[in-house]
Order: C-alpha cells, then structure tokens, then sequence
C-alpha cells in the first residue's frame, strides 16, 4: 500500500522517534509498504517519520545510483532502531534532496564512512560499516529519526535562498508525482 510523504512543515519530521518494540504491531506489512512507498516516489530512502510514524525505522534500496556509485550497487537495508556508533573524520560535501522537501537539493557534508548498529526485518543485531554515498544515505535517513531534517546542515544563506521553496511546500503548494500530506 502506498503511503502518504509528510511535508516539509509537519510536526511529525521535527519529533525524536521512539525504539520499535519487538512486538510491534505490523511491521513486516509497514515495512512492506516503505518499501513499495518510496519506489512509487522514486527515493533510494525513507524514514518512518516521512511517512507519520515517530519510530526508529528506516529502508534503503540505494542500487538505482549504483552506476554513479558503486558501493550503491545491491545496497538495499531495513534498519529497525540503527544508532550510528562512529563517524569517520573525513567528510565529503555533495548535493542531496528528499522526499519530504520535493524540488530541493543543495550540497551537505557528512561523513565518508559510518559504523552502524541496527537490527535487520528479522531483528537480528547487525553492525556494519557503510562508505561514500551508501555512508550518506544511511546518514541522511537516520537524521529523520532524531528529528533533523537535511536543510539543518546547510548554511543559513542558502536556507534563506530556499526559504520561498519551503514556504510553498509548508504550505502545500506544490506539485509531487506521489502521495503527500503537509502540515
């Protein structure tokens, strides 16, 4: 079933997620349906708070940038409750967007390398490490869980060059090619 993207401006993107218990109602159906989400909006990510849920859960099918990065290739995760547990010291500046900010990108830097520990749809406990842009993403998507979103990472001049574009998506003023709900 595909789900509705939050906005830009919904409360639910600023909330720190909660740990998803063992028991969780539905979750292979929830993660079954990020899945199907965030290929029927073209993202190679997505984060449970973009989709109204403030639970610590996030999936990965990076392999559609894995001709332009190929440590994408293959890269598909579900992480449930991952905590990344070591930043490298080397950072790369490279241009990102979101499905939750439709029509902006801008260049944030992050980390080259993170260690992450998560449990997989099988709740088994993984640690891994993840480079380039595979590093990104995770970074990116796991920011959602504690109530960041990309745009915190930029400079305030270029916020304020995208502050019209975040009005209207704030607003609902745009136009997206999925489902959406602003706040």
């Amino acid at each position: 079933m595909i789900l509705p993207i939050y906005l830009y401006g919904h409360p639910i993107l600023r909330k720190e997620c909660e740990t998803v218990a063992p028991d969780y109602p539905g979750l292979t159906e929830l993660i079954a349906n990020m899945y199907e989400t965030m290929y029927k909006a073209d993202g190679v990510g997505l984060a449970a708070p973009q989709v109204g849920l403030a639970i610590r859960l996030l999936v990965i099918d990076a392999d559609a940038v894995g001709d332009d990065y190929p440590e994408c290739k293959g890269f598909k995760r579900t992480m449930i409750n991952p905590d990344i547990v070591e930043f490298s010291d080397e950072e790369i500046a490279l241009e990102e967007g979101c499905l939750s900010l439709p029509g902006i990108h801008e260049k944030v830097v992050r980390a080259a390398r993170v260690r992450v520990k998560y449990e997989d749809d099988e709740r088994h406990l993984i640690e891994e490490t993840f480079q380039g842009f595979a590093a990104r993403v995770v970074q990116h998507e796991c920011e959602h869980l504690d109530g960041g979103i990309f745009i915190d990472d930029i400079p305030a001049i270029r916020r304020q060059l995208d502050k019209r574009k975040l009005n209207n998506i704030r607003k609902g003023a745009i136009n997206c090619s999925y489902k959406v709900k602003h706040a």
